[in-house]
């Protein structure tokens, strides 16, 4: 017998099979998601857009966030974001398997965060894979930087522009590139 729901599955890393039987549960809640980023992206008030994303997220978004609109969720419940956190036009962040993004952090333009993936056979491809993202402290994500599944960006660390990052990111690190690789330390 199952004792927990498809998201608290995700959240604990389990893979999702195309055919698991609350699958039908991500989409929903994806539309229901989707229907508070509309009335969030069309918003120029800094209060009402933290308070749509605390409905987002399920969690209180402290005063001291900005997000310049539009931002795109594909769920919420998953995402924790700390303080003083700056978030650009047009990020990305599918958080099924979770993201956490501590205090100080500044996300630039076009930022994808991808806390999910699939499998690569064939057979499996429609699969949900989730790992979660982790961005510490005073981290620097760059314009146009995507952020794969189970990444953890260190304290400190900046991630330069276009990146593509794989792998973790030690704290005081500049990386940069495709795949990412570290730059140098800071």
């Amino acid at each position: 017998m199952q004792t927990t729901n498809i998201f608290e599955r995700l959240k604990n890393g389990e893979t999702i099979s195309a055919n698991d039987k609350e699958a039908h549960k991500m989409r929903e809640a994806s539309f229901a998601t989707k229907k508070l980023l509309v009335q969030m992206n069309n918003s120029s008030n800094p209060d009402e857009i933290r308070n749509f994303l605390s409905q987002i997220t399920n969690n209180e978004i402290d005063e001291s966030v900005t997000v310049f609109t539009p931002l795109h969720i594909n769920y919420g419940k998953h995402t924790k974001i700390g303080k003083n956190v700056f978030i650009n036009f047009d990020c990305v962040f599918l958080d099924l398997g979770g993201i956490t993004i501590e205090d100080n952090v500044m996300i630039a333009p076009k930022v994808s965060l991808l806390s999910e993936g699939h499998p690569t056979s064939i057979e499996n491809r429609h699969s949900l894979i989730p790992k979660p993202i982790h961005i510490k402290k005073n981290a620097w994500i760059g314009a146009n930087a995507t952020i794969l599944q189970g990444v953890t960006i260190g304290e400190n660390a900046v991630v330069a522009a276009g990146a593509v990052v794989s792998n973790d990111v030690p704290d005081n690190t500049i990386v940069g590139g495709i795949p990412a690789k570290i730059l140098k330390t800071i």
